[in-house]
């Protein structure tokens, strides 16, 4: 999975998104690289969204869901198109179910036990979050002792100024929420935090 990340380490989040703005939105990340977007199923029709997604951008970007809560979300995302799964906990089941469907799949995790549960029931990656309530010296603890190939990525609260202390202590990448997205945004306001986000990486 970490080629996906290469050069854009990036999930975009469209939490708010309308499934008739979706498209245009869109058409803005892939335009800029971005690997993976992820329509929380807490949005208005999310499940309309990733379908339009994945009809129009399946070969250019993996799209999926996030609050992703139990298994039945699992099974409805998967029939939408969608190729990853990320969920705001460590739920085993749900993991081990993303992954016997063939998609990908990222586990919230707040402590190292929630790590290593998530690890070992198959996750792709590790969602740190609340990394606004969490103190980032723990990535470089965990990874003492997480498999080296793990993939951390911070989530709530980043913003392009912010992510500097995450990566030098190790994160592997980031979700971007509200400092890229949030309901009711106009397009060319959500362009200029895209590319603040890619200038970042610079």
């Amino acid at each position: 999975m970490k080629k996906l990340f290469r050069e854009v380490p990036y999930i975009a989040i469209l939490r708010g998104i309308q499934s008739e703005e979706v498209l245009e939105y869109a058409q803005v990340l892939v335009n800029l690289n971005f690997p993976v977007i992820e329509v929380p199923l807490n949005s208005p029709d999310p499940l309309e969204s990733i379908e339009l997604l994945a009809r129009n951008y399946r070969n250019r970007v993996v799209i999926g869901a996030g609050t992703v809560i139990n298994e039945r979300d699992v099974v409805e995302v998967y029939h939408a198109g969608g190729k990853i799964i990320v969920m705001p906990h460590c739920n085993e089941t749900i993991v081990a179910l993303s992954k016997q469907m063939g998609m990908y799949c990222v586990a919230g995790v707040s402590t190292i036990s929630e790590a290593f549960t998530a690890l070992q029931a198959g996750a792709d990656m590790l969602k740190f979050f609340p990394a606004s309530s969490l103190n980032p010296q723990l990535i470089k603890d965990w990874q003492t002792v997480l498999p080296e190939e793990t993939m951390i990525f911070p989530v709530g609260g980043i913003t392009p100024v912010n992510m500097d202390p995450f990566w030098k202590l190790g994160a592997s990448g980031f979700g971007l929420g509200s400092a890229l997205y949030k309901a009711g945004l106009g397009l060319g306001p959500f362009k200029k935090n895209a590319e603040a986000f890619i200038k970042a990486l610079s």
